[in-house]
């Protein structure tokens, strides 16, 4: 899957500083990847992975879609050029994400819904499912919410590392969708004017969730 010369990005597992690494394939054998020496995308200089370090990878497949595979790093060679040795999955064990479309991932988020203009209270809340371009979240009974307007958002989206990102969006509703069968009423919102850190912060947080629902089995809607 994965050729000689791909670029990978890599990032921490364990990850409080956001920092994401860049590197390329050397050689590979069926479960082993063998590196170049990766750089900090935000410094520019290289960086020193340990033994053991274990880390999330992303690499660019044919068409649309980007591979994400978990890996650790095994150790460090010299043949040439200095290398460090990753361990790669079966072909089966790499996870496809469709770039055309954002991934939606029903998962419970916590939510704070503002009005822009103080038309209602503030109210918590938590969603149904979430991607990278809007959410749909559980209302209250009696909510005052309706299309066409706009909210502020807060978000707190846990990581694999169990901290906690807040992020903050204007989100435009789009509509209501009645609940059935005695469930409460969703609204559907949209994301408006996400900056470019924030929306990697919603891919990488729906990266990892639909990771955890595959190794439960569970599968997520595109």
């Amino acid at each position: 899957m994965i050729k000689i010369g791909e670029t990978i990005n890599l990032e921490p597992v364990i990850n409080p500083n956001g920092e994401k690494y860049k590197c390329r394939v050397v050689e590979k054998t069926d479960d082993k990847l063998y590196i170049d020496y990766p750089v900090n995308k935000k410094t520019g200089k290289t960086v020193y992975l340990m033994n053991g370090m274990q880390l999330n990878a992303f690499f660019l497949g044919e068409g649309t879609s980007v591979y994400f595979f978990e890996t650790t790093v095994l150790g460090r060679i010299k043949d040439g050029i200095p290398m460090i040795v990753l361990s790669y999955p079966s072909s089966d064990a790499l996870f496809k994400i469709q770039r055309r479309q954002f991934v939606r991932i029903e998962t419970p988020v916590d939510v704070a819904l503002h009005s822009k203009n103080g038309e209602y209270k503030p109210f918590v809340s938590i969603t149904h499912d979430i991607s990278a371009g809007g959410a749909s979240v559980i209302l209250p009974y009696h909510s005052s919410l309706v299309p066409e307007t706009e909210v502020r958002t807060v978000f707190v989206l846990p990581t694999l590392s169990d901290e906690y990102i807040y992020v903050t969006l204007i989100s435009k509703v789009i509509r209501i969708v009645e609940g059935r069968n005695g469930e409460r009423n969703k609204v559907s919102l949209q994301f408006a004017n996400v900056t470019e850190n924030d929306r990697q912060l919603l891919i990488k947080f729906c990266f990892e969730r639909q990771l955890l629902l595959k190794k439960k089995g569970i599968h997520s809607h595109e």
